[in-house]
């Protein structure tokens, strides 16, 4: 055994459960009896840091072991930049390596020359996903949020040194076109005496083997991974013919033609096909760029009773920072002082600017209009609502569609294919015709004509477009699945608070029973102290506008889909839904009446002497709080119903309650009483006969209802918690968006569909022409080359769709 594979190996573990010293304690001991462990649990950090002597237990068995202790070692993402892949089958080939890592789940996207990659930390480290890339014949480079100019650049300069070549290979391939045109037009002697053979030569050689060397390179990394790709199929073609023709010039052969402008033709058409693609896919990211190029690079920000100009990327949050009319916001923030109307079409496709005050929120990159707002950093770097929407779109466009699987397999075993067909092809023809020359050139032919990349490109590109213009107009896609699940949402489930309506009820009405209206509402806001629920923000907003002193809370509980209880100056009190008070004498017609009007009604309670919170009591007063429709609810349902899909609105009311605010929004079906925890169980109920299920909610309060549903939405404000929650987070609180977003669905997966039929087509037509003879290797060079430009030209169409249609 070497010095090398006795050195212990180091592992850095994040550990998540941990909620005290005992648990690290714990963790610490269960990794320590495992054989030649020697471990160190921080709580702090929560961390282990674990050493593995020779022939101790193996990384995963750590892993294992903590997981069997109650805990969890959560997976890391890492997104590497992958330089060299050329066609369908790189990507393949490069994503079954990754994968064969232990504990490695790896997606790699052709389009954005992406690899994202999820391995638990520690085991898999950065370094060991680098080298496995370039074992594939590729560079892989670690990506981070800042890297999107660098990569810009080199793309750019990568591209215009690709330009430089292509014009070199059009210039020396221009005579030797002669030949081509010469053969369409009568006669190969003449073909043969147009140019000397030996210019031929000297015009095809740097063709073939400068110009054309990034296609040996290519090949021989891919063969050497053990794959074969796009650059073999161009390789072995253009240098059958290339090697061919050369043999005939060096021996003086005058009766065998040449085929030196194939061979340059073919390279020279590859490459202008390749630097299209290159430009066409560019173009793909437009919509995101465009948000990146909003965001100021500086800010003007108080500082010391100063007015400094700083760097934006320096702000940290508490800063104060100036907007003058007509700037755009450097980071998020919150209004201080000054009003002014923000236009925010940028992020979520509204139109209209947004009035801001003291008090409101404004986020990077959005336009001021005339007012001057000063105003206090919250999000900055990459915690603004501009970088949460810029990487959950860049992670939308590197995964992968379920409609690419078909695509993945038959590029993981298409060039083979085709190299075998091309060997029958000129064992067929040499064989049967007789006729070397024409076998040669029929086999090179089958050779450039087969195009794995438009099969690689076809789902990719359209992806990328659609992610880039949903996000423009306020649709945030987490990943391809979604957006292709969405296509086939024939049931949409809407929450109720936040979705339908504003989110902002209000106290209608207080019903005094047993006690003054001033002190049940006293009562009321003082249980509700303790409640994140927009009902006890309605009745606390509500105290607080009639100037009614709260008395302080004890004992508080929270009673889920029902209400709270606790203990006010010495009374045990219990405010909830009437349901919740069994037992309870309730004036039940004025009850039915409030919610008749489609209000909801709150009762608040007193617990008999000597009784508990949670037994029957005496009724103290009625509280009707109402829940203003959005102004657009009901045009997005008649707009979803007209769609051909069904809406069903769950909610907590009352039937009463319930019935009255849906037939307001125009909606024909309701599910009423259902608390919290029931929500995902109505969601799975509405999945009968196999329906594809959305769910629309606030993306917090309604995550297990999310979960259940094939497709979830979250609707509203924006904030970092609504974008991680759902697959589809609508950054403007308008239900219009959902229909907006099936709309989307629907156009991306035609042209998908679109595209790979195109690509599968131009294929199964092409090769077998190719081998029968009827295509030169010339104009098959052209055709491949075409193939990817046409679907990713097709794609970019995508950028035509705009939201708001039928």
């Amino acid at each position: 055994m070497s010095d090398e594979t006795k050195k212990p190996q180091r592992l850095d573990l994040p550990i998540s459960g941990m909620t005290c010293a005992a648990c690290a304690t714990r963790i610490e001991k269960v990794l320590n009896r495992l054989p030649g462990i020697s471990a160190s649990v921080n709580l702090a950090t929560e961390s282990a840091q674990v050493d593995l002597s020779a022939g101790a237990s193996t990384p995963q068995e750590v892993v294992a072991a903590i997981e069997k202790a109650g805990f969890s070692v959560p997976q890391r993402t890492t997104e590497l930049a992958i330089e060299g892949m050329t066609c369908a089958a790189c990507s393949t080939r490069l994503e079954k390596l990754l994968n064969r890592l232990p504990g490695v789940e790896a997606v790699v996207n052709l389009a954005t020359e992406r690899a994202t990659v999820r391995h638990l930390p520690g085991v898999i480290v950065p370094a060991l996903l680098i080298t496995t890339v370039a074992r594939a014949g590729f560079v892989g480079r670690l990506t981070d949020d800042h890297s999107r100019a660098h990569e810009k650049a080199r793309k750019v300069a990568a591209e215009s040194a690709e330009l430089r070549r292509f014009w070199i290979a059009a210039a020396l391939t221009l005579p030797l076109a002669a030949q081509m045109l010469s053969m369409f037009g009568g006669s190969l002697q003449h073909q043969q005496d147009l140019l000397p053979r030996w210019l031929q030569l000297g015009l095809a050689t740097p063709v073939q083997f400068w110009i054309g060397w990034r296609f040996y390179d290519g090949s021989w990394k891919a063969l050497r991974g053990g794959g074969a790709n796009m650059d073999v199929l161009v390789a072995l073609g253009t240098s059958m013919a290339y090697g061919f023709s050369f043999f005939v010039t060096v021996s003086g052969a005058a009766d065998l033609h040449v085929y030196f402008e194939a061979s340059a033709a073919v390279i020279t058409l590859v490459l202008l096909g390749k630097l299209l693609e290159a430009r066409a896919k560019a173009r793909t990211t437009d919509a995101i760029e465009a948000l990146v190029r909003l965001q100021p690079k500086t800010a003007r920000i108080e500082r010391d009773g100063q007015l400094l100009e700083v760097d934006a990327a320096l702000l940290i949050p508490g800063d104060i920072f100036i907007v003058r009319p007509g700037e755009n916001l450097p980071v998020d923030g919150d209004v201080i002082d000054g009003s002014s109307n923000v236009d925010e079409a940028m992020l979520t496709g509204e139109s209209m600017p947004v009035a801001k005050r003291a008090g409101d929120r404004v986020f990077a990159a959005t336009a001021n209009g005339e007012g001057m707002l000063r105003c206090r950093a919250s999000g900055v770097g990459e915690h603004t609502l501009l970088a949460g929407i810029i990487r959950m779109v860049a992670e939308a466009q590197g995964s992968k569609a379920p409609v690419q699987r078909l695509a993945d397999r038959i590029s993981a075993i298409f060039v083979p294919i085709v190299c075998a067909l091309a060997l029958c092809t000129l064992l067929g023809w040499w064989v049967f015709a007789g006729n070397f020359s024409s076998a040669l050139v029929n086999a090179v032919a089958v050779l450039v004509i087969a195009c794995p990349c438009a099969l690689g490109l076809a789902t990719p590109t359209a992806i990328m477009v659609a992610t880039g213009q949903g996000a423009s107009a306020g649709i945030l896609v987490k990943n391809a699945g979604a957006l292709e699940r969405a296509e086939k949402v024939c049931v949409v489930a809407v929450d109720k608070t936040g979705t339908l309506t504003s989110g902002e009820p209000v106290v209608t009405d207080l019903l005094a029973l047993a006690t003054s209206a001033n002190e049940a509402l006293a009562l009321a806001a003082a249980l509700e102290q303790g409640s994140e629920h927009p009902l006890a923000k309605a009745i606390l907003r509500h105290a607080q506008a009639r100037d009614v002193a709260v008395p302080t809370l004890e004992e508080f509980r929270a009673l889920p889909g029902r209400g709270v209880e606790g203990r006010v100056d010495g009374r045990l009190l219990r405010l909830a839904a009437p349901g919740g008070l069994p037992g309870t004498a309730l004036p039940h017609e004025s009850i039915a009446t409030m919610q008749r009007a489609g209000k909801t009604v709150v009762v608040l309670s007193e617990a008999r002497q000597g009784g508990s919170a949670g037994d029957a009591g005496i009724a103290l007063a009625l509280l009707a709080i109402a829940d203003p429709l959005r102004a657009t609810s009901r045009t997005a349902i008649a707009r979803l119903k007209a769609m051909g899909i069904r809406v069903v609105m769950l909610t907590g009311d009352h039937a009463a309650t319930a019935a009255a605010i849906a037939d307001e929004a125009g909606i024909d079906d309701f599910r009423a009483g259902i608390l919290p925890g029931e929500k995902a169980s109505a969601v799975n109920a509405l999945k009968t006969d196999g329906a594809v299920v959305a769910m629309v909610g606030d993306g917090i309060n309604d995550a297990p209802a999310l979960a259940a549903a094939d497709v979830s939405f979250a609707i509203g404000a924006g904030s970092d918690a609504a974008i991680e929650a759902a697959d589809v987070t609508l950054v403007r609180g308008d239900l219009n968006g959902i229909a907006d977003a099936v709309l989307l669905s629907r156009a991306t997966l035609r042209k998908i569909r679109q595209n790979l039929f195109s690509a599968f087509i131009y294929n199964v037509l092409g090769i077998p022409l190719a081998a029968l003879g009827m295509l030169n290797p010339v104009i098959a060079g052209a055709a491949m080359a075409m193939s990817s430009v046409s679907v990713v030209s097709n794609s970019l169409l995508l950028k035509r769709w705009r939201p708001g249609g039928s």
